[in-house]
């Protein structure tokens, strides 16, 4: 091979990255240009399957992928090596998003608790949970770096309770970005929950007013009533007596005449 052709000897890697559920399996190409390499291959510590092969590629499968690794493809071309890798990185997919309210009674004005919690979720630094009120976003939180072994996520809310608030749903939704690292995205959201809303009874103070007043007021008609009805039993009976003292003057005068 000449020395122009050296430089143009190339080995590549398909796909250079990529993201594969905790346990599962990845089919990469190995391959170069070199037109009759000497040897070639893949070096991992993944358990790998050659799948295919022809004198310028390799396709392996590797599998029970468990962790991030980098892998390396090498072709040795007229006693020259060269060699590139690819990444994987593992997830673990929010399978199941679970949101509480607490308490699920509430009355206007008064707090009340969100609590989102993700069993089991990888990489936990490329998580964003997001608490939902209908379709409004209440709440956002991401996470920091971890470990790559599934872990936990859970965020917590205090929020005041407004009227309208019994008319919405309230849900979480676990978003795990994956596309720096050669994927997608993966939406996950809990089942909606209500939040029963009491209205507050129209101000007691005003209540306790109106009715001390009311029973104010009924008292001083009920008094003006009886004095009233005393008054006129007390003239009724002075006239009484005076028509009694009268006719006994009359009597005692005709008497003496």
């Amino acid at each position: 091979m000449t020395g122009s052709g050296e430089e143009a000897f190339q080995v590549y890697m398909w796909p250079e990255q990529q993201v594969v559920k905790l346990g599962g399996s990845w089919e990469v190409n190995c391959s170069t240009n070199c037109p009759q390499p000497e040897i070639g291959g893949v070096e991992t510590t993944l358990s790998k399957t050659l799948l295919d092969e022809q004198p310028q590629w390799k396709l392996y499968r590797f599998s029970n992928i468990s962790e991030d690794t980098v892998m390396y493809c090498y072709f040795t071309c007229s006693g020259k090596q060269v060699s590139t890798n690819a990444s994987i990185s593992v997830y673990h997919p929010p399978e199941q998003v679970l949101l509480k309210l607490q308490p699920t009674w509430v009355t206007v004005g008064k707090s009340f608790t969100i609590e989102c919690r993700v069993q089991a979720v990888a990489p936990l630094e490329n998580l964003t949970l997001t608490l939902l009120r209908g379709k409004k976003p209440l709440h956002m939180q991401t996470f920091g770096r971890s470990t790559a072994a599934p872990q936990e996520a859970m965020i917590t809310h205090n929020s005041t309770a407004h009227k309208d608030d019994g008319r919405h749903n309230f849900s979480c939704q676990a978003e795990l970005d994956l596309r720096s690292r050669g994927g997608g995205i993966i939406r996950k959201t809990s089942e909606p929950q209500v939040l029963e809303i009491h209205e507050p009874a129209q101000d007691n103070q005003m209540v306790i007013i109106i009715t001390v007043v009311s029973v104010l007021l009924l008292l001083f008609v009920s008094s003006v009533l009886l004095c009233f009805i005393f008054g006129q039993q007390w003239h009724q009976r002075r006239i009484g007596n005076y028509g009694v003292q009268a006719a006994w003057s009359r009597l005692r005068q005709a008497y003496q005449s």
